[in-house]
């Protein structure tokens, strides 16, 4: 008889209900900030048995009536074309990809925001591709000093000169192709033109790991955080920052006199400033 490590079915009700919850405590209007990845997540099905790479997806399907997604991509990561560590694709056409497989499954796309908008000619290009798809496309705009000037940022000046995204769900998803997009920018600026248009509106993220309504030492929690420490194995955790070429499972690590095979590659914080890698260790090395 087989034991269930990870219940998925009750991980995608529980978690289901518990968004519902947040929804009605902001009075009726949700912008949730999925961190992670929406489709895919091999590394949290591989490392908790039981978890299936779609259950974010799932998740959401349950909640298909009262959601809608909006995707949200830098101005600047499409000018620089962008890619993916993981799959090797510009942000621009994981975006496409993202728009195409939520509809597929029937989630509701309402828009795409294009953040860091200075008038980049890809940006431009792209936001008139979208267009001609049938897309609504929203423009955001550098905030000068940001996110330290607070009385600007939080001001006409600032969020304020962005575009109002016109949403019609009490849900509204916020996903992106990878990190710096501008996914939290976005919810807390909608929240700014929510309130001066005298709706009440929330803010909250999502992430895979921890579980948001467990503590963190409940026994999924703790399994997850250790699943990745295999006995036979030394594996290390790396935080690096963000440079203009993609790291991907191909590449390896050289750390202090060691050699380190990459195993997973993950997108690190909203600024985009870190990528995070976990990698095992193939050579010892002689320090130095």
């Amino acid at each position: 008889m087989k034991t269930i490590c990870f219940d998925n079915d009750r991980y995608i009700s529980m978690q289901s209900k518990k968004i519902l919850e947040r929804i009605d405590s902001f009075g009726g209007k949700l912008y949730l900030e999925f961190g992670g990845k929406l489709f895919d997540d091999y590394h949290a099905s591989r490392v908790l048995p039981g978890f299936q790479p779609d259950s974010k997806v799932k998740m959401l399907y349950e909640l298909r009536d009262r959601a809608e997604i909006v995707v949200v991509i830098s101005a600047n990561d499409i000018e620089k074309n962008k890619r993916r560590g993981d799959l090797g694709i510009t942000y621009d056409l994981d975006a496409l990809r993202r728009i195409a497989a939520f509809r597929s499954i029937g989630l509701f796309v309402g828009s795409v925001v294009i953040t860091h908008y200075s008038a980049q000619p890809a940006a431009e290009q792209f936001q008139k591709r979208l267009e001609a798809l049938g897309i609504r496309v929203y423009r955001h705009y550098p905030i000068e000093d940001y996110p330290s000037n607070i009385p600007l940022i939080v001001s006409d000046e600032g969020y304020g000169k962005n575009d109002y995204i016109e949403t019609t769900r009490p849900l509204v998803v916020v996903t992106a192709p990878g990190p710096g997009s501008g996914k939290m920018a976005t919810c807390l600026s909608q929240l700014y033109h929510e309130h001066k248009r005298g709706i009440c509106a929330g803010y909250a993220k999502f992430e895979t790991f921890p579980i948001w309504n467990v503590p963190l030492g409940h026994p999924v929690n703790l399994a997850y955080e250790a699943a990745t420490a295999d006995m036979g194995d030394v594996k290390v955790r790396f935080l690096i920052r963000s440079g203009h070429t993609a790291i991907s499972r191909k590449d390896r690590v050289r750390y202090n006199g060691a050699d380190y095979e990459i195993e997973y590659v993950n997108d690190y914080g909203d600024s985009g400033e870190y990528t995070e890698l976990i990698a095992k260790l193939l050579t010892a090395g002689g320090g130095g």
